[in-house]
């Protein structure tokens, strides 16, 4: 493991405040690379054990390195805060952040200590870096966080000193492992100059790295414990069904895992509008159907088609909530690239707002009618009122009619007609095409994900 060095040579200090499981092991961890580190506690006992070389956690090589850190002399402990950021580079925030009642976030801790950085800022000299590593909401940093520190530093944020988020994404029980071997580095800086300091921390350690806003980088774990919880629940959800019918459920998800073209992948997880088509919507309630009569509860699989609901219905909202009664959709079919109408998501979207009095034209370069056919052609016959009224082959009759312009393909001439229309026309993008976002002015582009 290589020194975490500055394109200067210097090897920052750090104060660490908060000893728990993410304190003590960056602590140990940054040590190990070099850091000289001054751990900040309110626990007396624990300021005691690590003094002695022991780790206040059970954790694997963390026992070896702490030991290592103090013999070393890299590592020092004291319970004053003013005392620990006068006499660091960088301060790492690794506080608790337990939830509050009814599920909110208590950020009681968090607010402790910044007040006690911002008084040490006041009397600083010189530039320093505040760094939290503690899980907090989007916002939290920008909204309560920055605001403390200036009041009480009595400096600007960007200019007397830079604040950073930085997310753990250490396991219990392999947290040392995974400081070393990181799946990611994630870096939300208040400007560049903080965000270069604290990226080149992780400096020769593997994974991606991202520089970002300080608001992303505080949702990315959330997203991610989300996400892990998520996949816990299906999997056991699977089990349970593959139970009820005498299946061997690992022999099931062996197969489903093994698939990282589309299962375990990026596939289907960036924002965009609700899903429809011959497939996932009668598949999903088939499942469900399975799991009711062999009285299997599965409430994650139960509401997928509840949650696919809400989306649609928010892309109705969105767009009635503009006031225009003219409306040009471009896309009918269930995804881009396809005539299929089956259970597409932009057919009830049309019905929809034709319910809700919009006047609406339709163009869909893979939706014509000449070419419409067996179940296609039902859907535009049968289904009130007749989608063959409303579909134009010509993208500028489209586009010439909307107020709005409702956008659901990535056909480039529809794109194309899109980006011609007057300033005045408002933009849904409902699949975050890049190109119009970066080309509309933002009061003129609105998206169900920006």
């Amino acid at each position: 493991m290589g020194n975490d060095v500055s394109s200067n040579g210097y090897i920052p200090v750090l104060s660490i405040f908060g000893l728990g499981y993410v304190g003590s092991v960056s602590a140990a961890c940054f040590a190990s690379r070099g850091h000289s580190v001054i751990g900040v506690d309110v626990d007396d006992h624990k300021l005691e054990l690590l003094r002695r070389g022991v780790p206040p956690i059970v954790e694997e090589r963390i026992g070896e390195l702490t030991a290592e850190a103090v013999a070393s002399g890299r590592t020092s402990f004291v319970s004053d805060a003013r005392e620990a950021v006068l006499a660091s580079d960088i301060t790492m925030v690794c506080v608790g952040t337990p939830s509050g009642a009814g599920g909110s976030l208590s950020t009681e801790f968090l607010e402790a200590v910044t007040d006690q950085v911002g008084a040490a800022l006041s009397v600083k000299e010189g530039w320093h870096t505040v760094v939290y590593r503690s899980t907090m909401l989007p916002g939290t940093c920008e909204e309560l966080l920055i605001p403390r520190l200036e009041q009480l530093s009595g400096k600007r944020v960007g200019t007397g000193f830079g604040v950073c988020v930085n997310p753990e994404f250490l396991r219990e029980g392999s947290s040392v492992r995974d400081f070393f071997e990181p799946p990611k580095t994630v870096v939300g800086q208040s400007d560049a100059r903080s965000g270069d300091v604290v990226m080149q921390l992780y400096e020769g350690l593997p994974g991606p790295r991202f520089q970002v806003a300080l608001g992303v980088a505080e949702m990315t774990k959330y997203v991610d414990n989300c996400f892990h919880a998520l996949k816990v629940d299906f999997g056991n959800e699977i089990g349970a069904i593959c139970a009820a019918l005498h299946l061997d459920s690992h022999a099931v998800m062996d197969v489903f895992v093994s698939d990282t073209k589309l299962n375990l992948s990026p596939a289907y997880l960036r924002p965009g509008f609700a899903f429809g088509g011959s497939c996932l919507p009668k598949d999903v309630r088939a499942l469900t159907h399975v799991a009711r009569r062999s009285d299997v509860d599965v409430p994650v699989l139960s509401n997928i088609l509840a949650s696919n609901e809400s989306h649609l219905r928010r892309a109705v909202d969105l767009v009635l909530g503009l006031g225009k009664r003219k409306v040009g959709l471009f896309g009918l079919s269930f995804k881009s690239g396809t005539d299929d109408l089956r259970e597409s998501p932009m057919v009830e979207l049309v019905e929809r707002l034709i319910g809700k009095g919009c006047d609406v034209r339709i163009h869909d370069a893979n939706v014509t009618l000449s070419r419409l056919r067996g179940s296609n052609k039902a859907q535009i016959d049968e289904r009130p009122p007749h989608l063959a009224d409303l579909l134009c082959d010509d993208v500028s009759v489209v586009a010439d009619h909307g107020e709005v312009l409702v956008v659901a393909t990535r056909d480039e001439e529809a794109l194309n007609a899109v980006e011609s229309a007057p300033s005045g026309t408002m933009v849904v993008d409902l699949i975050h095409v890049s190109r119009l976002s970066d080309a509309r002015p933002r009061d003129g582009y609105l998206g169900l994900s920006w």
